[in-house]
C-alpha cells in the first residue's frame, strides 16, 4: 500500500514540517540516502516539552514525544521527495533520550518513532537503530532523533513520457 494513502488510512496529518532551529537544514539528499538531521518534540501550545524522561515525564510520555518527533520527520522526508512512496527503506535512526542517570529504557521511549515508521511504511519502515541516554538536549527537549533513508527513483511524469 502506499504511504501516503497509509497515512489517511491511520487518520495521520503530518503538519507542516518544523524550521531548523540554527544554521542548517532540515535534510541533505545525496546520491540514493536522505540524511534528516536532529528533530525534537512539536510544540504543544506554542511550547516544546522541556523536561526528562524519569523525572518531569513517563516512559509513556516518552514514547508520545518520540511519535510526535517520528511525524516531525516523516513531514521532512515527504517534504524532500515530494512523496513517502520514494522512501525505499528506513536504513538507521539514532534516538538520544534527555533522561535522569538511573533511566535505563531509552529503548522504551525511542519505539514511539519506529513503531510510527512501521505504521506508515510496513517494512521499509523497520530500521538499525540507537537508543542512547543523554545527560543534556538542546533546549532542554526530553527527545531527538535523528535518520537516514534510503530513497527510491522519482515517479515518471506520465505526460512527459507520453510526448517521447
Amino acid at each position: 500500500m502506499s504511504a501516503d494513502k497509509r497515512l489517511k488510512e491511520l487518520g495521520i496529518d503530518l503538519g507542516k514540517v518544523s524550521a531548523p532551529v540554527a544554521n542548517y537544514v532540515n535534510a541533505v539528499h545525496t546520491g540514493n540516502l536522505l540524511f534528516l538531521a536532529g528533530k525534537g518534540p512539536r510544540a504543544v501550545n506554542g511550547a516544546r516539552p522541556k523536561g526528562k524522561i524519569g523525572r518531569e515525564y513517563t516512559v509513556e510520555q516518552g514514547y508520545q514525544h518520540a511519535r510526535s518527533v517520528g511525524m516531525d520527520l516523516l513531514a521532512v522526508m515527504k517534504a524532500e521527495l515530494g512523496s513517502l512512496d520514494r522512501v525505499k527503506r528506513v536504513v538507521k535512526v539514532l534516538g538520544m533520550v534527555n533522561a535522569t542517570p538511573e533511566f535505563e529504557d531509552q529503548p522504551k521511549v525511542i519505539n514511539g518513532c519506529s513503531d510510527l515508521f512501521v505504521e506508515v511504511l510496513g517494512e521499509r519502515g523497520k530500521h538499525a537503530r540507537s537508543a542512547v541516554g543523554m545527560g543534556s538536549l538542546p533546549m532542554g527537549i526530553p527527545v531527538e532523533i535523528e535518520c537516514i533513508v534510503q530513497v527510491g527513483p522519482a515517479p515518471k511524469n506520465k505526460a512527459a513520457a507520453k510526448k517521447k
